[in-house]
């Protein structure tokens, strides 16, 4: 659904059906997907520009316009960038795009399960945890009910980072949605295998416990770190160091 959002190619019927249903809700849906990139976009640049040459990308999807691992070895050719997604097409379509990336790895494993995942090869073996790393929960968390404890699951990579890393954060918001377009927006994701859990701006700012948000702060993610846009986009985001 979200590659669709973003006009891209690597899709199928039944996400189409799906995203067609969430944007006559609101077409502030695809607006935000757009927004997101952008967000994504400007952080790893950010990023990389304070001598981050690691990333560890949470819930990376399917691969489309402007990948992680693009935009960063356009600043640090030898930068190395750890995908993980849980969904077995998306990781397959990510591991046949990406299987001439020497820097690149693909892991199927579910964010949820911190452990598995920091334990697999693909990031274990590509990502060096005794330097400083960048980890990407962008546009995942609101994926990830309150039963599952997402402050917890950020706490665990946060704890297996060294100092100095960053954690960059996405999540979609009510902003400028009303109630009904959100409670509709919610029902349709309710149909799919990935539910939506819309957090308020204080929901989401306590995912960042333990991190120095850098400026400026938890914003709307088109707003970061300046406005693209006066009207504010239906998510936050923030980017913070590492205690």
């Amino acid at each position: 659904m979200y590659d669709y959002y973003l006009g891209g190619a690597a899709n199928f019927a039944v996400d189409r059906e799906a995203a067609e249903k969430a944007l006559a809700i609101t077409p502030e849906i695809g607006r935000f997907a757009r927004m997101n990139r952008w967000f994504l976009g400007r952080v790893v640049r950010y990023l990389c520009e304070r001598g981050i040459d690691q990333f560890l990308d949470l819930g990376s999807g399917v691969p489309t316009v402007g990948n992680v691992h693009e935009i960063a070895q356009q600043h640090a050719p030898d930068a190395r960038v750890a995908y993980v997604d849980h969904e077995p097409v998306a990781v397959a379509h990510a591991r046949a795009l990406l299987v001439d990336q020497p820097h690149v790895s693909v892991t199927q494993a579910d964010i949820r399960h911190p452990a598995e995942v920091l334990s697999a090869p693909g990031v274990s073996g590509l990502l060096d945890f005794s330097r400083p790393v960048a980890v990407l929960a962008v546009a995942i968390l609101h994926f990830v009910p309150d039963s599952d404890d997402p402050a917890g699951i950020l706490r665990t990579y946060r704890e297996a980072c060294a100092p100095g890393s960053y954690l960059a954060l996405s999540h979609a918001a009510t902003i400028t949605m009303t109630e009904s377009e959100a409670h509709r927006g919610q029902n349709v994701y309710r149909s799919t295998t990935t539910p939506l859990v819309l957090r308020d701006r204080a929901g989401i700012a306590a995912l960042l416990d333990g991190c120095e948000l850098v400026e400026p702060g938890l914003t709307p993610i088109n707003h970061w770190p300046e406005p693209t846009e006066e009207a504010p986009a239906n998510g936050y985001g923030a980017v913070g160091r590492m205690r």
